[in-house]
């Protein structure tokens, strides 16, 4: 039997969502201009919280107006790296360090499975040590060059879970030889956390904490 632990990142890994942050730090390190469009990527914020776009088409827009709509591959993982650094620093909680930790010294493979871009989260993962990133992935075009559009659909709620099984079929892994933990603060990631054989809410916002007590699922607080 292989042991699994799949960690979300934003509040659960880190004190704070990284998806903003990450936006501006890239914006001020390669086109500061583009801070004075900041409010453009607030009224795209306001259409999301008024279901008039997704989170997928949110986090496109406001990669288009940060970012802009192509990079480098060498542009983009340099302001990447240096954001990842800064956040596995001073942004991920103690808690979350100490359980990776452990899980690591329990033999498991440590998978980070996040609804952030791949581009960044990949650094950050794997200066916290982990075997394997799943996320969302941007489109590139016939350059190899990165543009603001989402390559498959958003890391998030049930497709989160598709991702990961798609992951461990690429990997010939089977869900019946291996026992899995997920880790998450969010209410969106029910689906993975049902299908785990040890799910913990970590850091729960009130709609995760009500499902946990409904479930039994152990409660952790790594603030």
């Amino acid at each position: 039997m292989q042991h699994l632990a799949i960690y979300d990142m934003d509040k659960t890994i880190t004190a704070e969502a990284t998806w903003t942050r990450f936006l501006v730090h890239a914006a001020r390190m390669r086109t500061p201009w583009r801070l004075a469009l900041m409010p453009l990527v607030g009224v795209a914020g306001l259409g999301y919280l008024l279901k008039l776009v997704d989170r997928g088409r949110l986090k496109q827009l406001s990669h288009r107006v940060l970012l802009g709509q192509t990079l480098t591959e060498a542009d983009l993982a340099g302001v990447a790296e240096e954001f990842a650094a800064t956040e596995v620093d001073k942004g991920v909680l103690r808690g979350a360090r100490e359980r990776i930790a452990a899980d690591r010294a329990a033999g498991y493979w440590l998978v980070m499975a996040t609804a952030s871009h791949g581009y960044y989260a990949a650094a950050i993962g794997r200066l916290l040590g982990f075997d394997d990133v799943i996320a969302t992935q941007a489109k590139r075009d016939g350059q190899g060059r990165i543009l603001s559009l989402i390559e498959g659909e958003n890391c998030y709620g049930p497709v989160k879970l598709r991702m990961i099984e798609s992951w461990m079929k690429a990997a010939g892994v089977s869900r019946q030889d291996m026992h899995v933990r997920a880790y998450s603060d969010h209410v969106s990631d029910a689906p993975l956390l049902e299908w785990a054989d040890e799910p913990f809410a970590v850091n729960a916002h009130g709609p995760l904490r009500a499902l946990a007590q409904a479930r039994g699922w152990p409660q952790l607080d790594w603030r």
